[in-house]
């Protein structure tokens, strides 16, 4: 374990253990040790335990695991520090140089069309709760401040004191939710990685760019030495994703982007103040422009009071003047001062671009390029909007509001409607629609029609507001016709009429069907009229968003990697036909089972054509957390897709991968089929749904509030339909029982039935795609405990499927293993293993008490310790009388377990 790393963890361990002997829980400590480390008198499960007790002690443990995250984060913003100053050219270290080096001449191109877009969603896979994520963010500012070398005895002492105060705040905080969250806190949460990280990551994300772009050398000719583009771009679900979420309503989004706009104008107004204050630079010494008195003058007659203030308090600093001039025309854009207001953050960026231009003409050229191009980059990467607010909802209800409204009409243009279910379905008849025409007579609409017609309005009111960019995205789940993607312009028709709206439909393609499908569905949907008028205004360009979650829940993890690729390259392929260029919007998920894993290995495995310079995904959950909560570790996530983005679809890198591709499209057809027959052949088990009820706290995860959706898109809370049933609790579940499944199952079949471990091998070490597929079942399987899974699927006695489950995963280890070479997982991935390593006893202890906590609810009291014999089998048995109030302590305590389980696996759902 590196030092740093160890003596983070000892001194963190420290002081928790004194928070705990002072708040008289001293036995707790001693509990803790037994458990992760038990003797031969002390058995691992302490059955003995009482429900208050096993409560305390599993929130001594999770308080344990937060703290190893930090340690262990910090470790990576230190390694990542230290990698900045050697200049590693490593992709993995996040450096862009390599890629940069790569592209050659063709650099100033490929950063001209370079397009980076994560996209924040609100999908509930984080556990933590905010009180939780403060107090550690407060841990983590003191930790620093002990760690300063410039610090004495005394400073470090009163560090000290400030940790064990956080520590204790800590301990005594719930990390349950009391009441769920709506969709208006879960935008406060989504939105404080920009004001803690992403408005100085980004700029430094370009400053690194503009370093390696310097290493070129004097020589060469071109380059944003001085204004590198600005190529990242976010997104947000956050209160527009209303597919499955009732509570997400027009309302919902239009205070959404407000609430986004005050954020983005209060950043800017406060980043716009601070660089003014250090323009001090007199006008001798930087002459203004002409142009900058000017509008200096322009600026007096518009608002007299503000100038003759700033010119009173900054005399004879012109830049510093204007600047201030700006700051002031922002706040008043955030107060809607008509007067004084920017239109729109081009204006702003006239101002600023002004400035610069001055300082250059005057031979300051170090001032016009340093903090002023910082905000520069801000208002080009965030603009007043922060970021642009998508809009999804599922095809069933746009089909449902067409059934509504066309069975009130005779005819459309000529045609009869005699079937409004048919002619929902009908993608011709819904473009006669989307262009015209529907009756001027009022329709009559239920609550639910008039929210979607609303959605399309408070879209189009928003774009007047705060410009086309801010929310013209509308994703279409489960995009399975052409009609399903015409539906979304024929109602905006009906809703918005002749007035102005940007609307970019993205069809969702999710599961292994729909992605067989997908050409065919775009094929129609170009033939319609409103669509080829959509793609002359777009410069024939769209998006098509790919989903990994249900596509992996649908066939498996290793059919649905194989599909997904073979997906993207025939969209590439139509794309290239058909004269459109795509973005390919990858859905992918935080855990291992949905998508999750290195991102900037992802992106290099994919097909040539498919990236092309844009990359778009989503970030949600914990992974948010993972990837921003820390500057240096923004900026280098950031930094490795950018390298990654570059690197794709670069000549020779290119080149190997595509003739892999080719020369392992046998092997991965037989992985591909052989994989999916064997998840398929599990998910087709009669009473498969039951067992995932019973042997995990799937119906208990509700409970957690982790968001505003609910956890199955009937909207029920429980039930027994694996159809029914949304990807993230899926997965969820499945990481409680510590069998993980849905990232591996049937990869073990597909890679036996190849035959050949020589082949496999060869395809892990030539094929990036296969790379990334083996190396993210190795993690997921690293994370899988089989004693305590056993123990587990006991619980659902069933014990055909239990061993079906067990087998395949033996069967997959092995295999994997076999492939890689190695005794054991992660032999190769250090970092990862002492990752897992240091959680694994813990993780292991709270799944003890987890499933003590399980057997209880579910009415059967046998000891965990039997989880060994017979698959586990022993702890499916001497079922006792459970009483009311004795189930209510131990759901409590279940409830705890998962949330700690969940901060120490990290990627659940």
């Amino acid at each position: 374990m590196p030092a740093t790393l160890e003596s983070d963890l000892a001194l963190l361990g420290e002081l928790h253990a004194q928070v705990l002997h002072e708040s008289e829980d001293a036995q707790l400590v001693a509990l803790i040790d037994t458990l992760v480390s038990p003797g031969e008198d002390a058995p691992a499960d302490h059955a003995d335990l009482d429900a208050d007790t096993a409560a305390r002690l599993t929130r001594a443990v999770t308080v344990h695991l937060h703290l190893t995250n930090l340690a262990d984060e910090r470790h990576r913003s230190r390694s990542l520090r230290a990698e900045d100053a050697e200049f590693t050219g490593d992709l993995d270290a996040g450096d862009v140089w390599p890629a940069i080096a790569a592209a050659g001449e063709a650099v100033d191109e490929q950063l001209d069309r370079l397009r980076i877009h994560p996209v924040l969603t609100a999908h509930p896979t984080e556990a933590r709760r905010r009180a939780v994520s403060a107090a550690l963010r407060r841990i983590a500012s003191q930790l620093d401040r002990y760690d300063d070398p410039a610090n004495g005895p005394s400073e470090r002492e009163v560090a000290r004191r400030r940790l064990l105060e956080d520590i204790n705040i800590l301990q005594r905080t719930s990390t349950l939710r009391r009441t769920r969250p709506e969709p208006h806190d879960e935008v406060k949460t989504a939105l404080t990685v920009f004001d803690q990280t992403l408005f100085r990551a980004v700029p430094r994300l370009y400053r690194a760019v503009e370093s390696a772009l310097a290493r070129r050398g004097p020589d060469k000719p071109g380059g944003y030495a001085d204004d590198v583009p600005a190529f990242v771009r976010f997104g947000s679900w956050v209160g527009g994703d209303r597919d499955g979420n009732p509570f997400v309503t027009s309302d919902v989004t239009r205070q959404t982007l407000a609430t986004q706009a005050d954020q983005a104008l209060s950043l800017l107004t406060f980043h716009v103040d601070r660089v003014a204050r250090t323009m001090t630079m007199d006008q001798h010494a930087s002459p203004p422009s002409a142009a900058l008195l000017e509008a200096l003058a322009n600026d007096s007659v518009a608002m007299p009071e503000q100038m003759a203030e700033i010119v009173k308090n900054s005399p004879s600093e012109p830049h510093r003047q204007k600047l201030l001039a700006v700051g002031a025309r922002v706040a008043a854009t955030q107060a809607e001062h008509a007067g004084l207001a920017y239109h729109d953050p081009e204006e702003m960026l006239a101002d600023l671009r002004l400035v610069k231009q001055s300082l250059v003409e005057a031979g300051d050229e170090r001032s016009a390029h340093g903090e002023l191009q910082h905000l520069i980059w801000m208002v080009q990467t965030f603009g007043f909007h922060l970021a642009e607010l998508e809009v999804r909802q599922h095809s069933a209800v746009h089909e449902a509001a067409l059934v509504e409204l066309l069975g009130q009409l005779d005819e459309v243009d000529g045609r009869p409607v005699t079937d409004p279910l048919a002619a929902a379905r009908d993608a011709a008849l819904l473009d006669r629609l989307a262009t015209g025409g529907w009756p001027a007579t009022p329709l009559e609409t239920s609550e639910r029609t008039a929210e979607v017609l609303d959605t399309l309005r408070v879209m189009a009111w928003l774009q007047q507001r705060w410009g086309p960019q801010c929310c013209g995205r509308y994703v279409v789940s489960f995009s399975q016709s052409a009609a399903h993607l015409v539906a979304v312009r024929a109602l905006a028709a009906l809703a918005v009429g002749d007035r102005p709206l940007r609307l970019d439909v993205v069809p969702l393609f999710e599961t292994g069907e729909d992605l067989r499908g997908a050409i065919g569905v775009l094929e129609s949907w170009r033939e319609a009229d409103s669509t080829r008028t959509w793609l002359e205004s777009t410069g024939h360009e769209a998006e098509i968003m790919l989903g990994y979650s249900d596509s992996a829940k649908d066939v498996g993890p290793a059919s649905a990697t194989l599909t997904l690729y073979d997906a993207q390259r025939e969209l590439v392929a139509w794309g290239q036909r058909r004269g459109v260029r795509l973005t390919l919007f990858h859905g992918r998920g935080g855990s291992l089972g949905r998508g999750g894993g290195p991102l900037h290995r992802a992106i290099t495995a994919q097909p040539t054509g498919s990236v092309d310079g844009r990359f778009k995904v989503t970030e949600q959950g914990e992974v948010i957390a993972a990837r921003y909560a820390d500057v240096m570790l923004a900026q280098r996530h950031l930094e490795r897709v950018t390298s990654a983005v570059l690197l794709a679809d670069q000549g020779e890198y290119a080149a190997r991968r595509d003739a892999a591709a080719v020369e392992f499209a046998g092997l991965a057809g037989v992985v591909e089929e052989a994989s999916r027959t064997a998840y398929r052949s599990l998910l087709d088990t009669p009473g498969l749904a039951d067992l995932l009820a019973a042997a995990s706290p799937l119906d208990e995860i509700g409970e957690l509030r982790l968001g505003s959706r609910p956890a199955r898109r009937s909207g029920a809370e429980s039930g027994r339909s694996i159809d029914d049933l949304r990807a993230i609790p899926w997965v969820f579940a499945w990481s409680m029982t510590r069998v993980n499944l849905p990232g591996w199952y049937g990869l073990g079949s597909g890679l036996a039935a190849v035959d050949d471990v020589a082949a496999l091998r060869e395809a892990y070490a030539r094929w990036p795609l296969f790379t990334a597929l083996l190396d993210v079942a190795e993690m997921s399987l690293a994370k899988v405990n089989r004693e305590l899974a056993a123990g587990f699927l006991a619980i659902g006695q069933t014990p055909a499927m239990t061993e079906q489950i067990l087998a395949e995963l033996d069967l997959t280890e092995k295999m994997v293993l076999e492939v890689l070479g190695q005794e054991r997982l992660l032999e190769r991935k250090p970092h990862l293993d002492t990752s897992v390593t240091l959680r694994r006893p813990y993780i292991d202890a709270l799944s003890r008490i987890q499933l003590r906590a399980l057997q209880r609810v579910r009415g059967n009291g046998a000891a965990v310790g039997g989880v060994e014999g017979a698959e586990g089998a022993e702890a499916a048995e001497g079922a006792e009388a459970v009483g009311a109030a004795d189930r209510v302590d131990w759901n409590a305590v279940l409830l705890l377990t998962v949330n700690g389980a969940a901060a120490g696996l990290q990627n659940t759902g």
